[in-house]
């Protein structure tokens, strides 16, 4: 089943991004995303019937501009650290812990922590992820999670879980 919802999965995303509907495009695309679906299908989700909740793609709308915000917000952030030395730096990996269960919520959260720059995962070790951050605020492992995750698990906790 989980092979099956990748596969349509891959089909939609496929002509969302490429929009063309050219017969050899269309052939090209469930050509690749069938091999993409033998490859990588099995491990995609553990219960692939929650992929028909419509409550999950409103958050994941709700989701995507909230995460480009504080994506640019970051960019400026450390554009302005680079431009101007007296701003602090005070790099280090902090161990922050989330409260997301599956490994897909735990995957995004981690991308979306990288994708802002001034912070990159490093590992995820069960429950903790470990994370370079450009200017350390805390060490304590709660207020380091609510600073870097908080803000992401509320809405992958509602795609995801």
């Amino acid at each position: 089943m989980g092979r099956i919802v990748f596969f349509i999965f891959g089909c939609i995303l496929w002509v969302v991004l490429t929009q063309v509907f050219y017969p050899e495009y269309i052939v090209a695309g469930l050509v690749v995303v069938l091999l993409a679906t033998l490859v990588f299908g099995k491990g995609f989700t553990d219960v692939p019937l929650k992929f028909l909740n419509p409550r999950r793609y409103f958050w994941a709308a709700v989701y995507i501009p909230f995460f480009i915000w504080y994506m640019i917000e970051a960019n400026l952030d450390v554009a302005f650290r680079v431009l101007s030395p007296e701003r602090p730096i005070k790099p280090g990996i902090v161990k922050i812990k989330t409260s997301l269960k599956t490994d897909t919520a735990k995957t995004f959260l981690a991308n979306s922590i990288t994708l802002t720059p001034g912070t990159m995962t490093v590992d995820i070790d069960g429950e903790y992820l470990y994370v370079h951050w450009i200017d350390i605020k805390t060490e304590d492992i709660e207020e380091a999670s609510k600073i870097i995750a908080g803000r992401f698990e509320r809405f992958l906790r509602r795609i995801f879980e």
